[in-house]
C-alpha cells in the first residue's frame, strides 16, 4: 500500500503523519509512507486545503486531521 501525506509542513500536517504512521502499525499492514511538500505536486492531486491523505494514488481525505482510528477505517476500505 502507498500511502501519501500532503502537506507544506504545518503541524496539522505533521499530526497527520504521526496518526497515518500510528494506524499502518496497528494494522499491520506492508505500507510505504511518503510525505510530499512540493505545492506543485499537491495541486496534482487536485488538492487545494491540506493536511490531505492519498492512498494508493487516490485522495481519501482533505483538509483535516484524522485520528489513528479514523485512518484505519479509510486504510479498511
Amino acid at each position: 500500500m502507498e500511502i501519501k501525506v500532503l502537506g507544506t509542513g504545518c503541524p496539522k500536517c505533521l499530526q497527520l503523519m504521526a496518526n497515518t504512521e500510528a494506524a499502518v502499525k496497528e494494522l499491520g499492514i506492508e505500507y510505504e509512507l511518503t510525505k510530499v511538500s512540493d505545492i506543485n505536486q499537491i495541486m496534482g492531486f487536485g488538492v487545494m486545503m491540506t493536511p490531505a491523505l492519498v492512498v494508493d494514488g487516490e485522495v481519501k481525505l482533505v483538509g483535516k486531521v484524522a485520528s489513528p482510528d479514523e485512518i484505519k477505517t479509510i486504510l479498511s476500505k
